[in-house]
């Protein structure tokens, strides 16, 4: 089960593919999570426990949220302890004045990027995964 840990291959191989639906960051006092609410993502802070979910299930459940957002998935499967990859992703992305939101989950790395600039981050993406070593122009 162990993932690829080499940049360069890393780099080529992400293949990026966008989620269905919008979500969003919501954050709930106590330590679980709302009745009827099922989020993709939960992380336990001193303040909270923040849920990233889609945005019509935290308005359904009444739930203030923020950072409308597409969430992208890196399909290549990344080692945990691979160094460099989320930061040149998200360095290619921050060269489009994109503001993203890196989540990394056993197998896969997932990019929350602004509702409205999916499109954008996927381009770069791409071409990132097309030019050798990942260098290529913005």
């Amino acid at each position: 089960m162990a993932g690829e840990t080499d940049l360069d291959t890393l780099i080529a191989a992400m293949s990026p593919r966008l989620a269905e639906g919008v979500f969003v960051f919501a954050t709930v006092s106590g330590q679980s999570v709302p009745a009827g609410v099922s989020p993709r993502m939960t992380f336990r802070e001193e303040e909270g426990l923040t849920l990233v979910l889609l945005k019509d299930e935290a308005e359904a459940a009444g739930l203030e949220y923020a950072f409308p957002c597409r969430m992208i998935t890196l399909e290549v499967h990344s080692a945990l302890e691979a160094v460099g990859f989320l930061a040149r992703v998200t360095s290619a992305l921050a060269e489009l004045g994109m503001g993203v939101n890196p989540v990394s989950g056993f197998f896969h790395d997932h990019l929350f990027v602004p509702d409205g600039r999916e499109m954008d981050a996927l381009d770069r993406l791409r071409t990132l995964s097309a030019v050798p070593s990942g260098l290529g122009e913005g």
